[in-house]
């Protein structure tokens, strides 16, 4: 019975975090189909601007998972007012982040995209998407830490329903924008930054209104999210800061991969663009289970209950392996069947095609050293374990084996790309070693007068 529990709650969690990512990513996916029907320069702009949106989604990503790390303790130990605080403090940050992005991309926009391409055609198509995509900043920050704020509570499903909404509001306004249909211009690579701008800002009003009508757990309320307990604030950077700053850097380290993809010519960067969406749209039910293990993980841990972490900690890491598996064969198989949806050239497909297989590969490592680092052993407190490790794995082999590859020995675009992915594969030894020792287990909670 305890066990049809644990998995009753993971599902419960997982699915809809995980069906929500597929209609996230979805849209992603489906700016790319419609946008490569304007040939490789479009796509290739596109992906440049998504070089810098990657940093920023990284950015609000580690916010959203410190907050998770330390308000799921309080949610788990029944605090409602200090988890409240937690998530104000979480939104100012990423509302104060969403500002200055937006500032340095509207006004540097060139001197950020040529640091990603030296292709003048690519940067020069990209800088007419940065200059609509980045009003959209503010809103896909809130949007997000307001996602992962009902996310620790267990509430899911709005997020599912959000997606869903702004999914089919972007693909109607892609059509409309990027094709001219319904007697709007034909607006090309502009009309999908337009179209993107106005699902934000459908979605972001979308979580205020449930936020301050709907919402019968927290309540939330302004006035929460301007009140600040110094103390938490202290214990968000403390514990969070090394979560923020790990996703920052990694998702400098995806700027960086994209930068050096971005100079393997534009059939390899519309090839990479491709087989990158269509993984963040396959491997949605790994990120799901991890997302949703560190909730359980984390409101276990403000329970206090030691013996059912242990217990929970195995139980995941077969989840974690069964994932990967299966998500890396359905990505094999169905990896021709996907390019027939683009209109590229044949090297574009044949690229693409060879670094689907490498990825339906790495994703088994992804799914455990990710799924168990993330969502059991940050979500535990070893929020520095994880940072540490990250930098090491990234910035002392990943990057320089990639750079040497690729502009030292001009190894193919494949290998490269492989060994930009090696350490999805080589970090599980670190993981399998560290989850099962259970030395990462803390308890990060305080109390404070009522």
């Amino acid at each position: 019975m305890a066990d049809r529990a644990f998995y009753k709650r993971l599902f419960i969690l997982a699915v809809p975090i995980a069906l929500q990512n597929i209609v996230t990513y979805s849209v992603g996916l489906t700016d790319n189909v419609m946008v490569g029907s304007l040939g490789e320069v479009a796509i290739s702009g596109v992906y440049l601007c998504n070089q810098i949106q990657i940093i920023l989604q990284m950015l609000v990503a580690g916010i959203g998972a410190a907050l998770i790390v330390l308000a799921a303790q309080y949610w788990g130990k029944n605090d409602k007012e200090s988890t409240k605080n937690i998530m104000g403090i979480g939104l100012k940050i990423a509302s104060a982040c969403a500002i200055i992005f937006f500032i340095l991309v509207f006004f540097f926009t060139d001197q950020f995209l040529s640091l990603f391409s030296n292709n003048t055609s690519v940067v020069t198509e990209a800088g007419k998407y940065a200059k609509i995509i980045c009003f959209t900043y503010l809103f896909f920050c809130i949007s997000n830490v307001l996602n992962a704020s009902l996310r620790c509570i267990g509430t899911v499903k709005i997020g599912l329903y959000l997606s869903i909404v702004s999914f089919f509001l972007n693909v109607t306004l892609n059509w409309v924008f990027i094709f001219g249909n319904l007697g709007a211009p034909a607006l090309g690579i502009r009309g999908a930054a337009i179209a993107t701008l106005i699902s934000r800002l459908v979605e972001f009003s979308c979580y205020i209104i449930y936020m301050r009508f709907m919402d019968q757990k927290l309540k939330m309320y302004f006035k929460d999210v301007l009140h600040t307990n110094l103390e938490l604030v202290k214990d968000f950077f403390r514990y969070g800061l090394p979560v923020i700053v790990g996703d920052v850097l990694w998702g400098i380290n995806l700027a960086v991969q994209g930068a050096i993809v971005g100079r393997l010519g534009a059939d390899s960067i519309a090839a990479v663009s491709i087989a990158n969406v269509v993984f963040s749209v396959v491997s949605v039910g790994v990120y799901g289970i991890a997302s949703a293990s560190a909730v359980i993980i984390g409101n276990t841990a403000g329970e206090g209950d030691l013996q059912k972490i242990k217990a929970y900690t195995k139980k995941l890491q077969f989840v974690f392996l069964i994932g990967g598996l299966c998500t890396g064969l359905f990505l094999f198989i169905i990896k021709d069947y996907v390019l027939l949806l683009y209109n590229v050239s044949d090297e574009t497909l044949n690229i693409a095609k060879v670094l689907m297989t490498v990825l339906s590969v790495t994703v088994i490592g992804t799914a455990y050293q990710m799924s168990t680092l993330t969502g059991i052993v940050r979500a535990g407190g070893a929020t520095h374990f994880v940072l540490i490790n990250d930098i090491i794995f990234v910035w002392f082999i990943v990057i320089p084996l990639s750079l040497i590859m690729a502009f030292v020995i001009g190894a193919p675009t494949w290998v490269v790309f492989l060994c930009l992915k090696c350490d999805q594969i080589l970090k599980c030894a670190v993981a399998v070693v560290k989850v099962n020792r259970y030395d990462w287990i803390k308890k990060l909670t305080k109390e404070f007068a009522a």
